[in-house]
């Protein structure tokens, strides 16, 4: 999540699903969650799990939202130039308007993206960078976020890049 005193409003990166969940009995077994319990995560959309929202904290409103085939579970960044960062786990990094939500620039890493984008100024230019590398145990989890996301590269790298002047 991240606030742009610009904008005055919130950017939240969401995810809708379902789940079922089930008490097992505690046992170790090498390789496997050691939770105590079963679970299976389901869709509840056919075209998206993650959405990132932009909130107005004064009403609660909606203001946009962009929504993501898979869950979104990197952070956002905000900048002084009106421009919202994102990461998916389909390794997209994502520049977009924090007043509409317009896409206005998208990048392929070629692996998830978990990481918030971070952001500084270098030799008077503004750059972003982003960590990327998919992993965790979503693909684990089986049921549909499983089947979401378990083609994904796993991979890692760093990205950096300098924002145009405008």
């Amino acid at each position: 999540m991240a606030y742009s005193p610009q904008t005055g409003l919130f950017y939240v990166p969401a995810n809708e699903w379902s789940m079922d969940i089930w008490n097992e009995p505690v046992a170790y077994k090498k390789g496997a969650a050691y939770l105590g319990a079963g679970f299976t995560i389901k869709a509840i959309h056919d075209d998206h799990i993650g959405v990132l929202r932009a909130v107005d904290p004064a009403t609660g409103k909606i203001v946009w939202e962009n929504k993501n085939y898979a869950p979104l579970w990197g952070g956002v960044l905000t900048t002084a130039g009106g421009l919202i960062f994102y990461g998916t786990p389909e390794g997209f990094l994502k520049g977009v308007d924090a007043k509409t939500g317009k896409e206005l620039w998208s990048f392929q890493t070629g692996t998830g993206i978990v990481a918030p984008p971070v952001t500084w100024e270098q030799d008077g230019e503004q750059m972003i960078a982003v960590t990327t590398g998919w992993g965790g145990a979503v693909p684990l989890w089986g049921g549909d976020v499983a089947k979401r996301v378990n083609y994904l590269e796993q991979g890692g790298s760093v990205w950096v890049f300098k924002l145009h002047k405008s």
